[in-house]
């Protein structure tokens, strides 16, 4: 059960929807994240793509984002974010999309000022999502992107992006991203 460690929110446990595509992000992976994130965070515009248990969402709101987006193609698992922000109370700062990922990108208007990817480990680098991001203004100039993926995965060069930094937590790395400016 993924637990909200900081910010206004933290101690809190969210329930993991009953679905065999969530696979929430480790807790010291998520710890480490926002660690990371901790300058950036308190008024940000955050998008979380693939959001799964919606937990790097609303540990987002919970440390002070101004505006969350959960983006999750389940409709199910969907729901069941949208009833954990009801119960923590949380609903005028984030809110959820029940679509895939490349659908929400043409539906959600930015800009966001970190956006984090965690789409399922064996896909494709998520390329087309990238560029979508930037074709569709949905990047803050100073925007960080965040791919989550397997340890294992060595990262081709994304057009459009550099590379900020790298983190490996065993299998998972967590790979920054800044947009290029055009």
């Amino acid at each position: 059960m993924p637990k909200i460690t900081g910010g206004q929110l933290g101690s809190r446990k969210l329930r993991s929807p009953k679905s065999s595509a969530v696979r929430p992000t480790p807790g010291r992976v998520k710890e480490a994240l926002f660690s990371i994130l901790a300058h950036r965070i308190e008024g940000a515009h955050v998008l979380d793509l693939f959001a799964g248990t919606g937990a790097i969402g609303i540990e987002a709101a919970s440390r002070g984002a101004a505006r969350v987006v959960c983006v999750e193609a389940d409709r199910g698992v969907a729901h069941a974010i949208e009833e954990a922000v009801e119960q923590l109370q949380i609903s005028e700062t984030l809110s959820v999309v029940g679509a895939p990922a490349e659908r929400a990108l043409y539906r959600i208007t930015g800009p966001f000022d970190i956006v984090y990817l965690d789409p399922p480990y064996a896909s494709d680098v998520p390329t087309h999502l990238l560029g979508l991001l930037r074709e569709r203004s949905l990047l803050s100039p100073d925007a960080l992107v965040v791919y989550e993926h397997a340890a294992r995965r060595i990262l081709p060069a994304i057009p459009g992006y550099r590379s900020t930094r790298e983190e490996v937590y065993g299998d998972v790395a967590l790979a920054f991203l800044a947009a290029e400016a055009t």
